[in-house]
């Protein structure tokens, strides 16, 4: 089901205003990833992406292209290693959000 745009802008309106929201959205989205649901991850990541640096700020951080990042985080994108810690490096700079890892 696509997202409406009153959602899409939610999200954005609240990740722009609400440092609390931005830090639980990108937690969440990698909290994902380590669960193995990476669907949810990638559209939780886009999400931010969309809210903070874009994808064209983020092309400039990564160094690969807009387009080729908007498919790795697409349903079907598999990011390589590389590039899917050069999107959260660059997510934790512009948001200011340093992630860290527990084994429990």
């Amino acid at each position: 089901m696509a997202l409406t745009r009153d959602f899409k802008e939610t999200v954005f309106a609240r990740a722009q205003s609400d440092t609390k929201y931005r830090e639980a959205l990108f937690t969440e989205a990698i909290n994902a990833y380590l669960a193995g649901d990476t669907a949810t991850g990638k559209a939780m990541l886009r999400d931010l992406v969309n809210a903070t640096v874009g994808f064209e700020g983020l092309a400039a951080e990564v160094g690969a292209p807009s387009k080729s990042l908007h498919r790795m985080l697409g349903p079907s994108g598999n990011p390589s290693t590389e590039n899917f810690f050069g999107i959260v490096s660059a997510l934790q700079k512009k948001t200011r959000v340093k992630l860290r890892v527990t084994a429990e």
